[in-house]
């Protein structure tokens, strides 16, 4: 099975790794801008091509591992101009964060396509960041082809399986709306939380104090810019219907700060009802 793997940052990096490991039927092709990551994917048994054409040209399974709206972009060149290179039966597949935007794409583009996230990653980019067993016990989101293409959905899943992640088939709304509010929404919140601080007349004072708090509640703000801005653009009904539901509690919040005196046993009852929810989650999501 030959898969072409378009960008080998960490997650495409990654997924090629994984299949290099599980060796006899995967063979691995592999294209990215980067210099630096084409010679360390070279040495670690992936493929390096000399541009998407070549990567992509006899693939069984092509892998668009880019942003969101770099997607977007790819699947009208493999419509247009690279629709030549693609064999016949191939399959087109993705790691994107998002879903109902860059399915319906390929839908638009005559595409046979099948979306595809695996729910993993690290706060470190590019291929450097690659592990081979990053997708081990994760899932990974395949969607449903419309119209139903059992061939396509299976082997996307097969490439999933491969790489050690279970599969979990979801129609691409129904997606979008799950990592809206588990993935999407949190990096809003980050960034709203640095525009509010930073805005402050006491910025530089609560900067010098910004301990571990800090650092967690920012950590998705000091991500790459692009993939953010991807996200964003390509799931925003999603996001906003999820912030507007988180406005409704922070105003309640507001309510119970504002009270004279404040409710120490309703902010108890508040705080605790949070953290059961969350308890028994040993990765933190």
């Amino acid at each position: 099975m030959r898969v072409a793997i378009l960008g080998l940052g960490q997650i495409g990096g990654s997924v090629g790794r994984a299949l290099v490991a599980a060796g006899d039927p995967w063979h691995v092709a592999g294209w990215t801008r980067s210099d630096a990551a084409r010679r360390a994917a070279g040495s670690d048994g992936i493929e390096v091509a000399s541009s998407a054409r070549a990567a992509i040209g006899g693939a069984d399974v092509v892998i668009l591992a880019v942003p969101p709206l770099a997607c977007l972009e790819l699947l009208d060149e493999i419509a247009g101009p690279l629709h030549d290179a693609v064999a016949a039966d191939a399959v087109i597949t993705d790691v994107a964060s998002t879903k109902v935007a860059i399915v319906d794409r390929a839908a638009e583009r005559g595409l046979r396509f099948v979306g595809g996230h695996p729910m993993a990653g690290r706060d470190a980019t590019g291929y450097a960041a690659a592990e081979p067993g990053l997708f081990v016990g994760r899932p990974w989101v395949v969607t449903e082809p419309d119209p139903q293409d059992a061939i396509a959905r299976d082997r996307v899943g097969a490439v999933a399986i491969a790489c050690g992640a279970r599969v979990l088939h979801l129609g691409a709304a129904e997606h979008d709306a799950a990592v809206a509010a588990i993935s999407h929404l949190p990096l809003i919140v980050s960034a709203a939380l640095v525009e509010a601080t930073a805005a402050g007349s006491d910025w530089p004072i609560a900067e010098e104090l910004a301990a571990g708090g800090w650092a967690s509640m920012t950590r998705l703000a000091r991500g790459d810019v692009e993939m953010g801005t991807g996200i964003v653009a390509t799931n925003a009904p999603a996001i906003a219907a999820r912030l507007r539901a988180l406005r409704v509690v922070l105003d309640g919040w507001l309510a119970e700060l504002e009270a004279e005196p404040p409710d120490v046993a309703q902010l108890r009852h508040r705080l605790a009802s949070a953290r059961r929810v969350i308890a028994d989650d040993p990765d933190g999501r």
